[in-house]
């Protein structure tokens, strides 16, 4: 299975277009060691032919022309992107469905949960349904297998299974929020290619138990959640506001300690905040990462699982 990070940033990218923190005044003017990054987005194809993303970004147009295998490859309209797998449904995470709108068939991968969310509370996804069978909702339910397909209903080989890790909505869900599963609020997803190899997707991660640790275990590849090193990382740049824990991530520092039992899988921190000194190359912080056995993401990667 083919896995390409097209990006491997946190929500407003790297650097974010209205912060002044030390990371992103260096990046812009060029005295960083380190690279900027577009929002978290990674594609995946058991072929090279038919490629399923895992999110939809809102950088995802600009990620789609620096991948070559996702151009199109008759002079119409086409693409080799059949599908797309939602883990949840925040805006960073789902808006670039909509950038998807040109007719082209799709089947997309959510819960129940997040379906209502984005069909039926906001009319701007009725775009994704102008004509029938421009896109083929299926429904995810966490703990169950699925395989998926392309929006012909050909198998990709491709076979997953969703992990419930988090009971929080997003706040512009509103009040819509209490009549919705909490289980399917956010998921984590076990991504098995053929052949018997396993890729672990975990951006959004509040924390860890036992039983998740023993699933990564089980992944040849974890892509994990390294969106803030440390649990006040926002409140000591901005002054105030939210813990990493209350937002919904457990902290670099903190993972460190917790996945060192980890031994087979190859291990990388992706969906990183602009904040987090791990983006600096020379930092101390990520020294001890690379030290610890971790791999920091950046937009291009490719690697065959």
């Amino acid at each position: 299975m083919l896995v390409k990070i097209l990006g491997s940033a946190a929500g407003g990218a790297f650097p974010q277009w209205n912060c002044g923190c030390p990371n992103c005044r260096a990046v812009r003017s060029g005295a960083f060691r380190g690279k900027p990054r577009s929002q978290t987005q990674v594609a995946i194809s058991a072929d090279g032919g038919h490629w399923l993303l895992l999110g939809a970004s809102p950088d995802l147009r600009s990620q789609i022309e620096a991948a070559r295998e996702l151009h199109p490859r008759e002079a119409s309209r086409n693409s080799p992107i059949a599908g797309v797998l939602l883990a949840n449904a925040d805006v960073d995470h789902v808006l670039g469905t909509l950038l998807l709108r040109e007719l082209h068939p799709l089947r997309i991968y959510a819960t129940a949960s997040v379906q209502s969310i984005l069909r039926q509370d906001n009319s701007m996804f009725a775009m994704l349904q102008r004509v029938p069978g421009q896109v083929i909702w299926e429904t995810v339910r966490p703990g169950a297998e699925f395989a998926v397909s392309g929006p012909n209903g050909v198998e990709t080989g491709i076979r997953c299974r969703g992990l419930s890790l988090a009971s929080h909505y997003p706040a512009y869900a509103g009040s819509r929020r209490q009549a919705l599963d909490l289980a399917e609020a956010s998921l984590g997803f076990l991504v098995d290619a053929p052949g018997g190899r396993r890729l672990g997707y975990f951006p959004a991660v509040p924390g860890l138990t036992g039983q998740l640790i023993h699933d990564f275990e089980a992944c040849d590849v974890l892509l994990f959640d390294g969106t803030f090193w440390s649990d006040d990382e926002l409140i000591r740049a901005q002054g105030g506001g939210q813990t990493a824990r209350q937002m919904g991530h457990v902290p670099v520092e903190e993972t460190l300690k917790q996945l060192a039992v980890l031994h087979r899988p190859r291990k990388i921190f992706l969906h990183i905040n602009n904040t987090n000194p791990i983006l600096d190359e020379a930092s101390p912080e990520r020294r001890q990462a690379r030290n610890a056995g971790w791999e920091v993401a950046e937009d291009g990667w490719q690697f065959d699982l």
